[in-house]
C-alpha cells in the first residue's frame, strides 16, 4: 500500500478513519504556510492536502479563493510548491498530497511535475478537474514515479464514472459531498452517504468525503460511513484570522471527531 493508503487503513483498523486537512501553499506567505501544515500534523491530522494556488479555481469557495489569490499576488510559483513539500516532509512524517488543477501541470510538463513531486517527498495528486478518460499521461507518469492519483466522484456521477474513479484512483477516491463549491456548511449533505455507498458498490476500498466539513461532530459523522474526512475552508479561515496557533487549535478540535 502507498503511504496514503497505509495512513487511512491504520485509522480505519483502529475503528475510526483518517482526518485530512487542506491548506494552500504560500498563504499568507510561504514560511507561514509551511508552519501551518506542520501544525496540522502535530495536532492530529493524518494526511495533509496542499493546494497549489491557481488563477481559475473553479471548485474552490470564497475563503480558499481569497487565500490562493493572496499567494499568487505574493509571487507564488510551482517551484515554491515543491520546496514547501520538501520542507514539510523534513519536519513531519505524514503523507503530503498536492491538490492542483490540471492546467499548471500541463504547463510545467507532466513528467517533470511527477519527477519533482516525487523528489520533494510528495505522495501524489488530487486533480479536481481531471477525469480518468483524459488522464492517460498522468496515469503513466504517476506509475513511473509511484505517486498516488486521487480522482473525484460526485452525486451526479454516473455508474460508469464511479467505476472509472475507483479503478483509476490510488490512495483514495475523493467523494464530493455536494454539487456546489467548497466551503464550510452547517450540515454536510446527505448526498455524501449516497456517493460513498455507490463507490463501495463500484469496488472502492478507500473513499473519503470532502466539501462542507467544518466541525468535529461532522468529522465523526462522516467517519461512520467513509474512510476519511477532508476539511479545508475551516482551516484556511483559521489561518487567515489567527495564524498558525489558530490552525493548530482547530486541527486539535477536529481530531476529537476521530475518537
Amino acid at each position: 500500500m502507498s503511504p496514503v493508503e497505509t495512513a487511512i487503513r491504520t485509522r480505519v483498523d483502529a475503528g475510526s478513519g483518517a482526518l485530512i486537512g487542506y491548506l494552500p501553499v504560500g498563504f499568507p506567505d510561504l514560511d507561514t504556510s509551511i508552519d501551518a501544515a506542520v501544525a496540522l500534523v502535530e495536532n492530529g491530522v493524518d494526511i495533509v492536502e496542499l493546494g497549489l494556488p491557481y488563477s481559475d479555481p473553479v471548485m474552490d469557495g470564497l475563503v480558499i479563493q481569497r487565500a490562493t489569490q493572496t499567494a499568487l499576488k505574493n509571487g507564488f510559483t510551482l517551484k515554491q510548491g515543491f520546496k514547501a513539500v520538501e520542507r514539510i516532509r523534513d519536519r513531519v512524517n505524514a503523507p503530503l498530497l498536492v491538490m492542483t488543477y490540471w492546467n499548471p501541470v500541463i504547463q510545467y510538463g507532466v513528467e517533470r511535475f511527477a519527477a519533482d513531486l516525487e523528489n520533494a517527498g510528495g505522495a501524489g495528486l488530487i486533480t479536481p478537474d481531471l477525469i480518468p478518460d483524459e488522464a492517460g499521461e498522468w496515469m503513466s507518469a504517476s506509475d513511473a514515479h509511484e505517486l498516488d492519483r486521487v480522482f473525484l466522484a460526485a452525486p451526479s456521477s454516473s455508474p460508469a464514472r464511479m467505476r472509472q474513479a475507483v479503478e483509476s484512483s490510488r490512495g483514495f477516491v475523493y467523494a464530493v459531498s455536494t454539487m456546489g463549491i467548497t466551503g464550510a456548511r452547517a450540515d454536510v449533505d446527505a448526498a455524501a452517504r449516497s456517493v460513498i455507498a455507490r463507490l463501495r458498490e463500484a469496488g472502492a476500498t478507500s473513499a473519503c468525503v470532502g466539501v462542507g466539513i467544518s466541525t468535529p461532530e461532522q468529522v465523526a459523522d462522516v467517519l461512520t460511513y467513509a474512510d476519511g474526512a477532508i476539511v479545508g475552508s475551516r482551516l484556511v479561515s483559521g489561518l487567515a484570522e489567527g495564524g498558525v496557533p489558530a490552525v493548530a487549535a482547530i486541527a486539535a478540535e477536529l481530531a476529537t471527531g476521530k475518537d
